[in-house]
């Protein structure tokens, strides 16, 4: 069931959704169009059409097409941020810790939604606001990761943000890839092959104090 369906099913025939409940169908049916479109494509009238209302009503809670797609990227790059941060603080176990991130990335890109492709398969890159979103996302992830890796190895936080980038890069890119082979994979075996690849490089970092690599 769509979002909008959702919506549909619990308002009552007749009633006037409140506001929130109104932009949030209203995002759903831009995220619709957004992904089967993309951005150039896709129209107001589209987005207005498939949530079932005038192109005023829309219009009332987003002045245009841009404003509407950055409020969506506003929220999912939010959530893979926080699904990111979460996987992190689920275990103290480095290897599990690990593996968690890159199902997060897994998880995300394997979403019905698809909301995936409006932040790192976009087609409007090249608008300033929209690049910022996807630098932030890709930003704040690698934070995350960073903030760990610094604090176990002891090493300097750019070192720590080097090799955070590159683990965050190569779930993001391998999810995808992973998607777009029509998941010849099952998810379960694709993240423990990754994580098994990320894990023997970063475990070659000595715990700090320790003579001893990661557990």
């Amino acid at each position: 069931m769509t979002a909008i369906e959702q919506t549909e099913a619990v308002r009552p025939r007749g009633t006037r959704l409140p506001r929130r409940a109104r932009r949030n169908q209203l995002l759903g049916a831009a995220q619709e169009v957004f992904v089967a479109q993309g951005y150039h494509a896709a129209a107001m009238d589209d987005i207005a059409e498939r949530a079932g209302v005038s192109k005023p009503v829309l219009y009332q809670h987003f002045p245009g097409k841009l404003d509407l797609y950055l409020a969506l990227l506003d929220q999912h790059c939010e959530s893979l941020i926080q699904a990111v941060r979460n996987a992190l603080a689920s275990t103290s176990d480095n290897k599990q810790r690990v593996r968690a991130t890159m199902d997060a990335y897994f998880a995300y890109v394997e979403d019905d939604g698809g909301a995936f492709r409006l932040v790192f398969e976009s087609d409007l890159t090249n608008e300033p606001a929209v690049r910022e979103r996807v630098d932030k996302v890709t930003n704040e992830c690698a934070e995350a990761i960073c903030d760990v890796i610094a604090e176990d190895t002891g090493l300097s936080r750019a070192e720590s943000m080097l090799l955070a980038s590159g683990l965050g890069g190569l779930a993001q890119v391998v999810a995808r890839s992973w998607l777009h082979s029509d998941r010849s994979v099952p998810r379960d075996q694709a993240v423990q092959l990754l994580a098994s690849l990320a894990w023997r490089g970063i475990a070659g970092f000595p715990l700090h104090g320790s003579d001893q690599q990661h557990h």
